[in-house]
């Protein structure tokens, strides 16, 4: 399986440019996916935009990227602002998939960062499914740059069969070190393929600092994007080293379900313990 990933710098608000810009990648280098990163349909830093920008899972940009997938015969991820199917006036963060027979996927991010530069939770509602998708390689897990800092999700993906562990991103500068530092971890800890696909360039206050890369089963990096450059970086994987790893570090074997419910308490109930204290 050959995995395009793709640094680039979506413009701000300009989806049509957006789309051209993902069409130019994935027609000038042969791929069996390609990745591109959060909210690349319509820019990171839009802001009240969002929700005017916002399509539904049956809207004109992703009919056209199911043409481009169709032609192409390949997979395509991006970011997106997503309206609720139930429920009008909400969006979420979402990274969508697209098959190349025209079956769309999406998931939408759980952790909202609302601290700093970053104000997420003020215009998109938090996701609430944990899915893994199944393609004709294997199966794939998504989720969305915060989300790499709660080990939780990606467990629950790797559980449901998750080969491949995919997270668009908008990060900036600031938070490099920190996402090559849990990018290797979540790999090994889960025993899959892990998938990192950064936005690049500069929105407002953020300088985003590009830097896709994967890890194999065991954590070894296998390629990398340089940084704060625009670029389209391949790399072919192997599905079966996933089984030979799982044989010598069984992590998914040894889950013990119960420290789950046992989390479950101690985060659902502990401030009422300390307040019984008092």
């Amino acid at each position: 399986m050959k995995i395009a990933m793709i640094s680039a710098r979506p413009k701000i608000a300009d989806k049509k440019s957006n789309i051209k810009t993902m069409e130019k990648y994935i027609r000038n280098t042969p791929a069996d996916l390609y990745v591109f990163g959060e909210l690349f349909l319509s820019g990171y830093k839009c802001k009240d935009e969002l929700r005017n920008l916002a399509e539904t899972i049956q809207g004109p940009s992703i009919q056209h990227m199911k043409k481009i997938a169709k032609d192409r015969k390949c997979y395509i991820v991006f970011g997106m602002p997503l309206k609720n199917s139930r429920v009008e006036g909400l969006i979420h963060n979402a990274a969508i998939l697209i098959h190349p027979d025209g079956k769309v996927d999406s998931y939408k991010k759980w952790f909202l960062p609302t601290f700093g530069p970053f104000e997420e939770k003020i215009f998109f509602d938090e996701g609430e499914e944990l899915r893994v998708f199944t393609t004709r390689f294997g199966k794939i897990g998504l989720i969305i740059c915060y989300d790499l800092y709660f080990p939780e999700i990606p467990k629950a993906l790797s559980l449901q069969g998750a080969d491949i562990l995919i997270c668009i991103s908008a990060s900036p500068s600031t938070t490099r070190t920190y996402f090559e530092k849990l990018l290797p971890a979540r790999a090994l800890e889960n025993t899959a393929f892990m998938v990192y696909v950064n936005l690049v360039g500069t929105e407002e206050d953020l300088v985003m600092w590009g830097g896709s890369q994967i890890y194999d089963p065991m954590g070894n990096l296998l390629v990398k994007a340089p940084y704060f450059e625009e670029s389209i970086i391949t790399q072919e994987i192997d599905l079966k080293q996933i089984k030979i790893t799982r044989a010598n570090r069984p992590v998914i074997r040894d889950i013990r379900p119960e420290i789950y419910q046992d989390l479950y308490k101690l985060s659902r109930f502990h401030t009422k313990k300390e307040e019984n204290k008092k």
